[in-house]
């Protein structure tokens, strides 16, 4: 097959981030299908384009087999709700003018996943004018994240974006969701047939935790970064107002007395402000990083004792599941879970972890406390997340049900 994926967040080579569309597509590709993709040219964690894409409004290359056109994004992305509205359209525009002028053949399908919700236009009007058959991905249930999160508030904005939602699941072939709890809502609330929804979840990489698992000297890591005698609990993903990270602050100066360290790993419009108050309120048992590789991610959270996967409290998160959840699984990291919902089921079905009340510092220092004093806890738990994800979220099995799923869809049109 020839398969066209709009995604505006695929990653560039050793970006850091949710990577699931990069491993899919190059795993596609290994089979011997064609993969083109539309992206943008800003990470979704980023405040300014790269130096290769200043000036420019379409840039092509190539990820190993498959070829990726970067479509312009403006640099007001992550400044604020008309910086992060405008960015959202400035690509909707862009990739309209890639798919139909840069992109070259013809395709068996356009693949495009959501938020943002908006490239769902990009991707309409390609089929429509094309004539072939859209495949519609849910990996958030927007405009009701961005609700909940305050991102938007115009009601004009959200009556339009339930509008485009609504004709996006009509006009779909296929409508893939990533949660149980999206494809209830769908059917349930959004009356999509359920004729039309697969449900193919995030998953975990295990070729990479594997190779990493078999000669990585953890301890020598562990010792360079100063956490020897530490017990170490990483969190990996974006800085965002959606993941409150105020919460990890409150409970490391709970923990202040005990040698336990917080690890964050990545960036989002919120970051500078939270170190800021890590600065201004002296917390010294949280370390940020920048956002790193997939590879150098493994590494650092197999040099911790723990994951912990959060967002605010809202309802709409009670639906998803967090993407670096399936990393802590694979390197057989317990979790703590302050993510109620399917991502609360997800850990206690597997035995890997604890659900800790979303905003709650006392709870969340509670449980460490409890960890800290139970290793065989830690064991345990770790190794079962590992086998539970193995025998239900491996990419490899995921990706090929994935592809069945679309050839089957397309040979009904």
């Amino acid at each position: 097959m020839r398969i066209l994926l709009l995604h505006q967040y695929f990653l560039e080579e050793n970006d850091g981030g949710g990577s699931r569309w990069n491993e899919m597509a190059r795993m596609w590709s290994e089979k011997g299908h064609e993969v083109t993709v539309v992206a943008g040219m800003m990470h979704a964690n980023s405040l300014t384009k790269k130096s290769e894409y200043k000036g420019k409004y379409f840039v092509k290359k190539s990820l190993g087999p498959v070829t990726v056109w970067r479509s312009h994004v403006s640099e007001s992305y992550n400044s604020g709700f008309l910086g992060r509205l405008w960015g959202y359209f400035s690509f909707v525009f862009s990739s309209i003018w890639a798919l139909f002028f840069k992109v070259e053949g013809k395709f068996d399908c356009i693949l495009v996943t959501s938020p943002p919700l908006f490239i769902s236009i990009s991707a309409m009007l390609y089929s429509a004018i094309k004539k072939v058959p859209m495949i519609f991905e849910v990996r958030d249930l927007w405009p009701e994240s961005a609700i909940d999160t305050g991102v938007v508030s115009n009601r004009t904005i959200i009556k339009a974006a339930y509008s485009l939602e609504r004709l996006s699941y009509e006009r779909a072939t296929l409508i893939n969701v990533l949660t149980p709890a999206f494809k209830d809502s769908l059917i349930n609330k959004k009356n999509v047939s359920p004729k039309k929804i697969v449900f193919i979840p995030n998953a975990a990489d295990f070729s990479l935790s594997e190779e990493l698992l078999a000669d990585f000297d953890i301890h020598n890591f562990r010792r360079n970064l100063g956490f020897e005698e530490k017990f170490v609990i990483t969190y990996v993903g974006a800085h965002g107002i959606a993941n409150k990270l105020e919460q990890i602050l409150d409970t490391a100066k709970l923990l202040k007395d005990l040698p336990v360290v917080f690890q964050l790993i990545g960036d989002g419009m919120e970051k500078s402000k939270l170190m800021e108050v890590a600065r201004n309120e002296n917390i010294q048992n949280v370390v940020f990083r920048d956002p790193v590789s997939k590879k150098d991610v493994f590494k650092y959270i197999l040099a911790s004792d723990m994951g912990t996967s959060v967002l605010k409290k809202a309802d709409t998160f009670k639906t998803v599941y967090s993407n670096k959840t399936f990393d802590y699984f694979s390197c057989k990291k317990p979790i703590l879970m302050a993510i109620d919902g399917v991502s609360r089921d997800l850990v206690n079905d597997a035995e890997a972890g604890t659900f800790i009340e979303p905003e709650n510092p006392q709870d969340f220092a509670k449980n460490v406390v409890l960890y800290i004093n139970d290793p065989a806890r830690l064991r345990r738990e770790g190794d079962n997340g590992y086998l539970f994800a193995k025998k239900n979220f491996d990419r490899r099995v995921l990706s090929e049900r994935y592809l069945t799923a679309i050839q089957n869809s397309i040979k009904g049109v």
